[in-house]
């Protein structure tokens, strides 16, 4: 027998266990699906420096196990159930897992997008460890040291830039033999002595040792043309080749951006998006919501600029409160 409920949220990262508490506290009882990978990207990693209130940092694992605890004190009903299959065109929304199906008032999706990686050989075994696909969250952990970063486009030149406030030399391997960076951004990258290019490389493997840690310590990278093969001594490897938003699940029911993350009011108005949807404007006090009404939408499979836990957690939080009085306003709180 189906479950009604009158807020679902997906996800179980900063975003979606922020929502999850907002709407605990608001008497909500929220069923929270924390999907395959519960917890989100902050699972992998080790030392986070840069969430207020721990200022000797917390393990990632250990924020997103304190934010799940707060949400279930409140009332939340965490569940590590995947969402196979929703459908929004019914009322209520229906959520089906292996185990249960959800019939929902209203639904909050914190899914995420997951940054994508090389799948190469003991790359995921040193994720956290050295390797990462945030240099503005890690990227004060390499002082003095000497770092790789992999990718071509914008976020790829500026996040090597980034990294040269603390890397004292910043590997910027590219498979091809130019940046496919705007001008501006390699010409940025082109005029800092600390930032030495490898091109029309890639990486083969990452390298590293469990003494007196588990740490990177080099990786063996390919020369495309002639297909040698060395290695270089490095410290760190950052990733920065795009993020694939968790959205498969919501097929075309949802309005996206042509990469797939979520449209929501809020993103629209920010990014001078044409307000030419009919839904712009139908809901005006929030801006969270998205293209169908009752569903709202934070975190990063929103968000292609900052991706941080804090601004996670904050969307989160937003989302909770658009979801509360939406609900209020039709009497369903």
């Amino acid at each position: 027998m189906a479950r009604r409920v009158k807020v679902v949220v997906l996800g179980s990262g900063c975003a979606g266990l922020t929502a999850a508490i907002y709407t605990a506290r608001a008497n909500l009882e929220p069923v929270v699906l924390e999907g395959r990978e519960s917890g989100g990207q902050l699972m992998w990693t080790t030392m986070v420096e840069n969430f207020p209130g721990f200022p000797e940092g917390v393990l990632g694992p250990d924020l997103i196990d304190n934010m799940r605890k707060q949400a279930q004190r409140f009332g939340a009903d965490t569940r590590f159930e995947h969402a196979d299959k929703v459908d929004l065109s019914k009322r209520p929304f229906v959520i089906e897992t292996s185990d249960e199906t959800y019939l929902a008032d209203s639904l909050i999706i914190a899914t995420g997008a997951t940054a994508k990686t090389l799948g190469i050989p003991t790359e995921m075994g040193y994720m956290g460890y050295g390797v990462t696909t945030c240099a503005t969250c890690d990227g004060a952990f390499y002082k003095d040291k000497t770092v790789a970063l992999v990718g071509g486009g914008d976020s790829a030149a500026e996040e090597s830039t980034f990294l040269t406030r603390f890397a004292r030399k910043v590997y910027l391997i590219h498979r091809r033999d130019k940046l496919r960076a705007s001008k501006i951004m390699a010409d940025r990258v082109a005029s800092n002595a600390k930032i030495e290019p490898v091109w029309n490389t890639t990486v083969e493997e990452v390298l590293g040792t469990e003494e007196p840690h588990k740490h990177v310590n080099g990786i063996m990278v390919k020369d495309v043309n002639t297909g040698e093969t060395r290695k270089m001594e490095i410290d760190g490897l950052f990733l920065a080749i795009g993020h694939a938003p968790n959205t498969k699940v919501f097929g075309d029911q949802l309005e996206t951006t042509e990469a797939g993350y979520l449209l929501t009011r809020g993103a629209m108005a920010w990014k001078g998006v044409p307000a030419d949807s009919t839904w712009f404007d139908r809901y005006p006090n929030f801006a969270t919501s998205t293209s169908v009404e009752g569903v709202f939408a934070c975190g990063d499979v929103v968000d292609t600029h900052y991706r941080q836990a804090i601004t996670a957690a904050g969307t989160g939080c937003a989302a909770a409160i658009d979801c509360e009085k939406w609900l209020e306003s039709r009497h369903e709180s």
